[in-house]
């Protein structure tokens, strides 16, 4: 574990939120207690474990055959790329592409990446269609989906929404995610899913909101869609989904800000959530503006063997990019 992380010590605690595995997930995870929770963390997702034979759709249900087949998928070692439409941030671009990659090799993390800066018009992406579990980062996506819902019926939130909006983001609240997840209803979810054209996005099945099966690249259309006008989100909406985005509790704050230059405004979500394959789900989409800086860094992670390790993961990479783009 780096140094420079916020300490994630702490007795692991017997939580009612926590995930829980069922007898065939833990099996394939090996021996764990029925209930786990992130060390020193509340827990992101309070889905229930899906198994191999639950796996959702696509890449997952793929790479869930192999491994119960007894085939080791190859680790991340994703090829990135980074362009530009102006050959004067060319050479950046390229500097970029090499610095990420230099920090994800040898990391056992499956990696799907997009960033896009509107400064440079430079943007990168590595495994940005593969599908991974969504944990947290969806809360985004039914806050979005509930705003859209709202304003479609010239509505405003209530104070009751107004409650459950702000833990489901700042502190990551699971009660409240669920709850919101039924309110907006599946098919407003997958109304604002299609006006985003987030395509690639499936939700999970029943209220299993942290098996949603999510893209680097759709994650990467969501944040240009809360940092841009656009027909789907108002201004007013834009602005408050940002800014509870900005004001996530300090000890969730890890990942795509590692290395964030001081006078930037960072707002992010993430996600962790450990499945009985392919480890831990670790997350991190982040949008960064001021000081004459305005990009976006989605960075999907899966295969990892611990939480830290999806961290350190996602955190090497956003230290190149925020020092680079920075």
């Amino acid at each position: 574990m780096s140094s420079r992380h916020v300490q994630r010590g702490g007795a692991i605690l017997l939580l009612g939120a926590a995930v829980m595995l069922p007898a065939t997930a833990a099996a394939a995870a090996g021996s764990v207690s029925p209930w786990i929770r992130p060390p020193g963390r509340s827990p992101s997702s309070d889905v229930r474990v899906a198994s191999a034979d639950e796996a959702p759709s696509g890449a997952e249900r793929l790479s869930r055959g192999q491994i119960m087949a007894g085939i080791q998928f190859p680790p991340a070692a994703a090829t990135v790329r980074c362009s530009s439409p102006s050959s004067t941030h060319r050479p950046l671009a390229a500097r970029l592409a090499r610095g990420i990659g230099a920090a994800l090799e040898g990391r056992s993390s499956i990696v799907g990446l997009a960033i896009a800066d509107r400064r440079t018009g430079i943007t990168c992406g590595a495994n940005s269609g593969w599908q991974f579990a969504s944990a947290s980062v969806v809360k985004v996506t039914i806050l979005g989906a509930l705003l859209r819902k709202l304003e479609a019926e010239h509505r405003h939130l209530t104070p009751a929404q107004v409650r459950l909006t702000t833990e489901m983001i700042t502190e990551s609240g699971n009660a409240a995610a669920s709850a919101l997840w039924a309110e907006v209803g599946r098919s407003h979810l997958q109304r604002f899913l299609d006006l985003a054209r987030m395509i690639h996005t499936h939700l999970g099945q029943g209220g299993y909101w942290g098996l949603t099966q999510i893209t680097a690249h759709d994650e990467l259309t969501l944040l240009r869609l809360l940092t841009s006008r656009n027909h789907v989100l108002d201004k007013a909406a834009r602005h408050y989904v940002l800014s509870l985005m900005a004001r996530v509790i300090p000890s969730q704050r890890w990942g795509t800000p590692a290395g964030v230059p001081a006078g930037v405004t960072v707002h992010v979500k993430n996600g962790w959530l450990p499945l009985a394959t392919y480890g831990w789900r670790v997350n991190s989409i982040g949008s960064f503006s001021g000081d004459d800086r305005n990009y976006m860094i989605v960075i999907l992670t899966k295969n990892n063997p611990t939480m830290d390790y999806g961290v350190d993961t996602i955190e090497d990479a956003a230290e190149v990019i925020n020092r680079e783009l920075g």
